[in-house]
């Protein structure tokens, strides 16, 4: 018997945050009964939601530990708590999952196989169909464009036609991430200060910054319910959207690039303010101009207010990860 046939198999937790998406949530939970991976544990993070989630996650799912969240830390400051757990309750492995997603019976099974192929593996991550029955992708992987200033989902609303191989990524979506225990250690978490979106391509770039790769594997799939276009995205979104783009690529662009890069941002979002303003969408215009008063202010983290908000109707950030943002 080979060594590697003789080694154990990597402990995986799942960790899936849930906020007021009972239905979709037992759904994705139903999906990762399913797998066919083992040793596999699945944690629910409960961010304080009202519709019966918990009770009814319980209920169907017995054998899934339930936290309940005592303060809405964001994506990233809250599935950190499920991650913390998880390397304490010993887990090689944490996948994290949004709750508005599916996964492949045997999707956890051959990221863990990819991962465990290569010792420098720090983050591998599936492919992501749009929500559906047919194989429009979400994500094959992700690209940063560091002189566009940049993040792309590649091949986003094209058919699979298998032309996306396995391969190393700048960063792949954080609907579906496997991170390695190794690379949470010397990498750090994820950075809470960007509250939600661009935290996933930050944290795969201090990946690989510690000496880890960021994978790609196409035979590892699952499905994600989320928007793929720009225009698709409310106010609140979009000011999370535009603050973090600017905190990502002034953290992390190339020196030789970095002028350029910056200068190419803050026009994209002037841009963009003057077109919501033409189109009447003002609170999309009012999100976007605070958000580069407040990038500018170095005001990171959750944004206490909403003051682009001329009523309540802006429902539409969620703490999914969502398929294609970077734009």
């Amino acid at each position: 018997m080979s060594e590697i046939a003789r080694r154990p198999k990597p402990i995986v937790t799942t960790v899936v945050l849930n906020t007021n998406r009972r239905e979709d949530t037992l759904v994705c939970l139903e999906s990762l009964g399913r797998s066919t991976y083992a040793p596999h544990h699945v944690m629910l993070l409960d961010n304080a939601s009202l519709d019966g989630s918990v009770e009814a996650i319980v209920v169907a799912h017995p054998e899934v530990q339930v936290i309940r969240l005592a303060e809405n830390l964001g994506y990233a400051g809250n599935n950190n708590v499920g991650i913390r757990l998880a390397l304490e309750q010993g887990a090689d492995w944490v996948f994290v999952l949004n709750e508005d997603t599916t996964v492949a019976p045997d999707c956890l099974e051959r990221l863990v196989a990819t991962a465990s192929s290569d010792a420098r593996m720090g983050i591998v991550g599936p492919m992501v169909y749009a929500w559906g029955e047919d194989r429009i992708i979400s994500s094959a992987g992700g690209r940063v464009d560091w002189r566009m200033a940049d993040a792309v989902n590649e091949g986003a609303g094209e058919p699979d036609r298998g032309q996306f191989l396995a391969r190393e990524v700048d960063f792949v979506n954080g609907c579906g991430l496997l991170i390695s225990r190794a690379a949470l250690q010397r990498a750090g978490l994820i950075d809470g200060t960007f509250f939600i979106y661009y935290e996933e391509t930050d944290l795969c770039q201090r990946v690989r910054k510690a000496g880890f790769r960021v994978g790609f594997e196409p035979g590892a799939t699952m499905r994600h319910k989320a928007p793929i276009a720009w225009d698709q995205l409310g106010p609140t979104t979009l000011y999370y959207m535009t603050r973090n783009r600017l905190r990502f690529f002034g953290r992390h662009t190339p020196r030789r690039y970095w002028v350029g890069t910056m200068t190419h941002a803050l026009y994209g979002a002037l841009r963009g303010c003057f077109r919501h303003l033409r189109a009447g969408r003002r609170e999309h215009a009012k999100a976007t101009c605070y958000a580069l008063c407040h990038a500018a202010l170095r005001r990171w983290g959750k944004a206490e207010a909403a003051p682009w908000q001329s009523n309540a109707s802006d429902r539409t950030l969620s703490l999914s990860a969502p398929p294609a943002p970077h734009r």
